[in-house]
């Protein structure tokens, strides 16, 4: 497990930007569909109704559970050539650690977000969500070969 490449916090927040994105071109639509182009003048924080319950929590916490369950990355985590594995084999996460990361996010957040940006700061770059699902999030290498290069072969 020594010779993984733990993703820092940086490249995280580029891969939880990216996903923030592509949740909002998702849900947007479907939201300003059921509750007009006022929804996202509204800025409290309760929910409209059960529709926008399901649109804007449900919904997200199924699509990334099952992209770290098939693909063991969101596609912002693709992008920057990062995936989620178990921390102590470094084969893929369990489903159940991939549902636990995912709701381990709210102790990590609700404490003043210390435990996202404890990434920063730890050995192997683990957040609260990580260190309580036993996942690390690394980074895909990918050996670069150019012609001519003898040191490959």
């Amino acid at each position: 497990m020594d010779d993984l490449k733990y993703a820092g916090f940086w490249i995280r927040l580029v891969a939880s930007v990216i996903d923030g994105l592509l949740l909002t071109i998702v849900t947007a639509p479907i939201l300003i569909s059921i509750y007009g182009v006022g929804y996202y003048a509204d800025p409290s924080l309760e929910f409209q109704g059960l529709a926008d319950f399901v649109v804007s929590a449900v919904l997200p916490a199924v699509i990334v559970i099952l992209f770290w369950i098939h693909r063991q990355a969101t596609p912002g985590k693709m992008a920057v050539s990062a995936r989620v594995v178990d921390a102590r084999t470094g084969a893929n996460p369990t489903t159940a650690q991939c549902i636990g990361r995912y709701f381990a996010y709210i102790p990590s957040v609700l404490v003043l977000g210390i435990g996202l940006l404890w990434v920063a700061f730890d050995s192997r770059k683990q957040g609260w969500h990580d260190k309580l699902a036993g996942t690390v999030v690394i980074r895909q290498v990918v050996p670069v070969e150019f012609p001519g290069d003898s040191s490959s072969s």
